[in-house]
């Protein structure tokens, strides 16, 4: 083989190795230099070009080829009431520029009352790309986008990143069309919606808005079907009927106002059965000669998730929520508050209309935390970011401030400072919690900030669900997760003939808080741990100053308290507190933010088993060579994970298990954010961890274990 022809294989060998499954180059008579279909299981995608070559100063055209697997389905530039648009990111050689997407005119995608607009099967998204007059003939100029596809189906979306690459030729002559999708992709150019010369006006009557136009192509066509897609989401409803008629000289839509309709322009696409054209609505009235000649059927469309399995897929969230709020008081990460649970149930066993109360408040806590925390979520997911639940937990400066809170609630219970006026009556629940209602409704909170750590069964598939619901379905999938959390609790506290059982308030209830105080040490222990191993020791010590400080101005507020009781004005140490309390915020920031330019701490290797990081190209390598591969997602702020490590995973008779296996044990580390770990738990509809893969040579779907492991298992599965 001749050295430059080596050379030349070799570096586009390693341009295919940054893509996921990376197909080999292919080169044409022409020049044309074709890099392979990039693959997922959901998608293959390619950049294809309409020409052979191009000419110095012209344009052409290149369009993103998606296959898309069956079920799944990708977006429009107005994805509708849910989904993202693809969108594209280029890398172009000096002097070259990309137009926008030319966007195919899209179907329409229902789930229950909810619409989207995008594509499935095989689709094609021209782009046009200006060549400059300075592009010599003879040389290659070498395209390379970064694309974001998200991938949905019925009940769940993947976000799909990959990176496509097309090599063209410069020549002088015209270029003929390229094969097998210039002449595809010349038909889909001619037939993009583009403006037409149609006047429009959008005009709101009776709590609608008209739509008309006219002039153009419409002008005499004898149009039959219409419908209108909108550019931007949220100015019409898009799952809404739109009746229409024509006239003349155009035709009229009526549309449904959106969240976001104003008196503004409004912009889209006019799609009949004669054509489809871009058209800009201004605000004014209604065009003459756009009615009057009869009623238009809506546009044929099909339809890909029919209404009855969204409800399906809904319901079966709803259940699995609730099963795993309930399954949630079972595990580990709750164990803390449990005991509080207990206690308080204890205090007001023999008050019911407290215990009411109390079984009330609580819940409320629950739920309202749960709304917030899956309002943020949904947020973060709506604005392109790659997270899961148990996000916070992520960020430092969060599992700082929890630590400084679970602190707070330790010292609270052992008494160096109380919080509300009658925490000193045995009779209103000296517990760490605000009196009465708020006391309650805090301790709620509480069960929600000690809980997020953890997943339990059932709940996995549920969030996995809520995260590709619209946003109220998804919150009331959130709110049933809390009512589960919540739901024992508050059946014990509106059942008067199972709290005359428990015993009457004591002595016994100032030692059950004092002892109450060390789960409470034992969880600011955990999450210094967790923020160590996420931004090293220097930021612990930085964290430590500032806890101590912060005991300080505890202690310094209970003897103020223990002040005023005694009708003395203990000015100095409140203003002390006052500082200390400041001083404590401002250095856990800092540590925080010390967090941020240090390395997160090297995972260890703990019990027999010797792990790797895990990555995609990892499990295929490892399945390549005939292995299988056990695949251990986690976090150091996963509770339940570190039980399973310990228990299951690092135990001699497992180690022997892979052994004989000879299966590979691959570590994914999601202790701070890791945007490719957080999209492998979504190709398998979850949103957090732990999650664990069993993946056999020959077969391209894992097995998915339990969330709680056990040795038998582990083994059982390496030795099916």
């Amino acid at each position: 083989m001749r050295p430059l022809a080596f050379l030349a294989g070799l570096l586009l060998c390693l341009l295919s190795l940054s893509t996921v499954q990376a197909q080999p180059v292919q080169s044409q008579p022409s020049g044309l230099v074709a890099f392979g279909p990039q693959r997922t299981e959901r998608i293959e995608a390619e950049l294809v070009p309409m020409s052979q070559w191009v000419a110095p100063g012209s344009t052409t055209v290149v369009a993103v080829r998606q296959k898309i697997a069956p079920g799944w389905h990708t977006y429009w530039r107005n994805p509708g009431d849910s989904g993202g648009a693809t969108s594209l990111v280029w890398t172009l050689p000096e002097g070259v520029t990309a137009d926008p997407i030319l966007w195919p005119l899209p179907s329409r995608q229902r789930l229950m009352s909810l619409m989207n607009y995008g594509y499935s099967g095989e689709v094609l998204l021209p782009v046009p790309i200006h060549v400059p007059a300075s592009a010599r003939p003879g040389e290659v100029l070498t395209l390379t986008t970064d694309v974001l596809f998200l991938v949905c189906s019925d009940q769940m979306c993947v976000p799909e990143p990959l990176t496509l690459s097309l090599a063209l030729p410069v020549r002088e002559s015209a270029a003929p069309l390229a094969k097998p999708w210039g002449a595809e992709i010349e038909r889909m150019v001619e037939t993009a919606p583009r403006p037409a010369g149609i006047e429009a006006r959008v005009t709101a009557q009776a709590g609608k808005l008209v739509l008309t136009a006219t002039g153009g192509p419409l002008s005499g066509a004898d149009i039959g079907q219409v419908y209108f897609y909108p550019f931007d989401g949220g100015r019409v409803d898009h799952a809404a009927v739109q009746p229409g008629s024509r006239g003349p000289h155009g035709v009229s839509v009526t549309l449904t106002p959106g969240r976001e309709a104003a008196s503004s322009p409004l912009s889209g696409v006019l799609a009949t059965d004669k054509g489809a054209w871009e058209i800009t609505a201004q605000p004014g009235a209604p065009l003459a000669g756009a009615q009057g000649q009869g009623v238009l059927a809506p546009l044929d469309d099909a339809t890909s998730a029919p209404a009855r399995t969204g409800v399906l897929v809904f319901l079966q969230a709803l259940g699995l929520a609730l099963l795993g709020g309930l399954v949630l008081n079972l595990m580990p990460c709750v164990f803390p508050v449990l005991a509080m649970k207990a206690a308080s149930l204890s205090a007001a066993a023999h008050d019911p209309a407290r215990a009411r109360r109390d079984g009330v408040a609580f819940t409320a806590g629950v739920l309202v935390s749960f709304l917030v925390l899956a309002g943020a979520l949904l947020a973060l997911r709506a604005a392109g970011q790659a997270i899961g639940w148990g996000f916070q937990l992520q960020s430092p400066g969060v599992v700082a401030a929890l630590a400084l809170v679970m602190l707070l609630v330790g010292l609270n219970l052992s008494g160096v400072f109380h919080v509300g006026a009658g925490m000193q009556n045995a009779g209103s629940g000296p517990l760490s919690r605000l009196p009465g209602a708020a006391g309650a409704f805090f301790t709620g909170v509480l069960a929600v900030v000690v809980a997020a750590p953890c997943t339990a069964p059932f709940m996995a598939a549920a969030l996995g669900a809520a995260l590709v619901l619209p946003w109220p379905m998804a919150l009331a999938v959130f709110l049933m997760l809390g009512l589960g959390l919540a739901l024992p609790y508050l059946a014990i506290s509106l059942s008067p003939g199972l709290l005359v059982r428990l015993p009457r308030p004591g002595v016994w209830m100032e030692r059950l808080k004092g002892l109450l105080a060390f789960p409470m040490y034992g969880a600011a222990l955990w999450l210094l741990w967790v923020f160590t191993r996420q931004g090293g020791v220097d930021a612990l010590g930085l964290l430590l100053t500032a806890a101590l400080l912060l005991a300080f101005a505890a202690w310094l507020w209970g003897l103020a308290q223990a002040a005023r009781q005694r009708e003395e004005r203990p000015v100095l140490a409140t203003i002390c507190a006052t500082v200390a309390s400041v001083m404590a915020i401002g250095l856990a920031g800092v540590a925080a933010g010390a967090t941020r330019d240090a390395d997160a701490a090297p995972r260890g290797e703990s019990g027999p088993l010797a792990a790797r990081p895990w990555s995609a190209a990892a499990v295929s390598e490892a399945t390549a060579a005939g292995r299988p591969v056990l695949v251990n997602l986690t976090a150091d702020w996963c509770v339940t994970c570190k039980i399973n490590e310990r228990a299951a995973l690092s135990s001699p008779r497992v180690a022997k298990a892979m052994t004989q296996a000879n299966a590979a044990y691959l570590v994914g580390d999601w202790t701070r954010r890791d945007d490719s770990i957080t999209r492998e738990l979504q190709a398998h509809g979850r949103s957090g961890v732990p999650l664990y893969l069993l993946y056999r040579p020959g077969q391209a779907e894992p097995e998915i274990l339990p969330q709680l492991l056990t040795e038998g298992v582990v083994i059982d599965a390496l030795t099916d």
